[in-house]
């Protein structure tokens, strides 16, 4: 017997909470939870539910009895489609209240730890313009709007420089102008496409597996300088000079002019020779006078103004006085090793990325930061007993994992290896509580304080403050 697969429709469904992924949340006649995507907790809406679960549903509001008193009016025409910013129809002070909840409920639930007073979540100065990074996909066949798929009007344009669909690998959202990332990015991109429209230059087809131009990435820093980098699908030489020479004359404060040939299935670059058109191969950011050299497959966080506050309380939660060992887990390129390493004894950094190493070991230089080391290798192999050691034991340890959190092997050390302090820096405060919850025993969080590093979405940091018990 086939199951019943019709959408329900529940009606005057209060929106009562917002929760993981940028969904809003109500309930059902039966007492399930709805998640939906396109309203804001305080709305009363109609539901047309999309998917049906053992103890939820997923759904659209399609009809709006009540605004909430949270809502405010999107500043993008991209809104609602592009699926980049989910909370920009909600007012900033609601979305900080969100996701301090959101951290504070995953640490006590999924967690069941005892929590110190949490201290108010860090809102971002810029809640617009404030990414340092952006990358944009090419496409020959862009996504329509309903209203050009149903018009009789035969539409001759289909080339796009902009976002994926969400769910939708093969479709890319033009974009007219995105309110992330500092111009001249917006100006960067449409010039690109202008170009690219008027001498000729073919988009990719990501089905076909053709076409010229395959990603632009733009690059900013808080010290003005600015990386953009094409990656072409084919070695066209001609074709491939006319467009970086065109946008070396037109934006000649491009600092570093880069390119890539990616001919294979997936446009990752990280198996791929990065090539210097003209100038630099890499730019720089700053940070209480350290400067970190960023390439183009350099992993920097991607809100700088943020990134300074996250690491300030990193700092502060650490407490160092000058004579400690301290050990940063999951380096990356050393950035916070070397922020905190003035007022450490020494720092030693670990990563597993070869090349993330490779930097913070050329930016230790350049800093003349000479206590500090980096070593490379698998966390949960690297970090054992012969590496402690080596290096000596640590006073207090900083981890800042992956969103996956920390691999249990990686928690078991940490507890063998026990340091009177840990700091633990997070991007998923659900896997922050599972690594917690591993190590409540021994120790005791003492300190919590949430950072908004991306307005407008769900997304929040959170540092955690852990010692050890008496």
């Amino acid at each position: 017997m086939r199951k019943n697969r019709r959408r329900k429709t529940f009606e005057n469904v209060e929106v009562i909470d917002a929760g993981a992924k940028g969904k809003s949340v109500g309930k059902a006649p039966d007492g399930r939870v709805i998640f939906l995507t396109n309203a804001v907790p305080g709305d009363v809406v109609d539901v047309m539910t999309t998917k049906k679960r053992k103890a939820y549903f997923e759904g659209v509001a399609t009809k709006f009895h009540t605004l909430s008193d949270k809502r405010t009016e999107p500043v993008c025409q991209h809104f609602g489609t592009c699926g980049g910013c989910k909370w920009q129809h909600m007012g900033y002070e609601h979305q900080l209240y969100f996701k301090q909840k959101e951290v504070e409920n995953n640490l006590k639930r999924i967690g069941n730890l005892e929590l110190p007073e949490t201290t108010p979540i860090l809102g971002s100065k810029e809640q617009y313009f404030y990414r340092n990074k952006m990358e944009f996909s090419f496409s020959d066949s862009r996504w329509l709007t309903p209203e050009e798929i149903n018009s009789d009007i035969e539409i001759e344009d289909r080339n796009a420089l902009g976002f994926h669909i969400p769910g939708m690998w093969d479709k890319i959202l033009d974009i007219k102008k995105c309110h992330l990332q500092q111009d001249p990015s917006n100006s960067i991109r449409l010039e690109v496409k202008n170009f690219a429209n008027k001498n000729g230059l073919s988009f990719f087809n990501p089905r076909k597996q053709e076409g010229l131009l395959r990603t632009l990435m733009i690059r900013t820093s808080s010290t003005g300088e600015i990386m953009v980098l094409i990656q072409f699908f084919e070695d066209d030489t001609p074709k491939r000079e006319l467009l970086l020479n065109h946008l070396k004359e037109k934006f000649p404060e491009i600092t570093s002019l880069l390119y890539v040939i990616n001919s294979k299935g997936n446009d990752t670059i990280y198996d791929q020779e990065v090539i210097c058109f003209t100038g630099r191969d890499h730019i720089f950011e700053e940070m209480e006078g350290l400067q970190f050299k960023i390439n183009a497959k350099s992993f920097y966080q991607t809100n700088s103004a943020q990134a300074y506050e996250l690491y300030k309380v990193t700092r502060d939660f650490a407490g160092l006085t000058g004579d400690e060992l301290v050990y940063d887990l999951y380096t990356g390129t050393g950035t916070i090793a070397q922020f905190v390493s003035k007022n450490a004894k020494k720092v030693v950094g670990v990563e597993s990325v070869p090349e993330a190493i490779e930097d913070a070991q050329a930016n230790a230089l350049h800093n003349s930061i000479s206590n500090a080391e980096f070593f490379v290798g698998d966390m949960k192999n690297v970090f054992n007993n012969e590496f402690i050691e080596a290096h000596g034991q640590p006073d207090v340890i900083i981890t800042d994992p992956p969103r996956d959190g920390m691999h249990k092997q990686v928690v078991e050390q940490l507890l063998q290896v026990a340091p009177p302090k840990i700091v633990y820096v997070s991007c998923n405060s659900a896997t922050q509580a599972r690594d917690l919850a591993l190590m409540k025993e021994k120790y005791e969080v003492t300190k919590v304080q949430p950072v908004d590093m991306f307005p407008q979405t769900h997304h929040v940091e959170n540092v955690v403050l852990l010692e050890k018990r008496v």
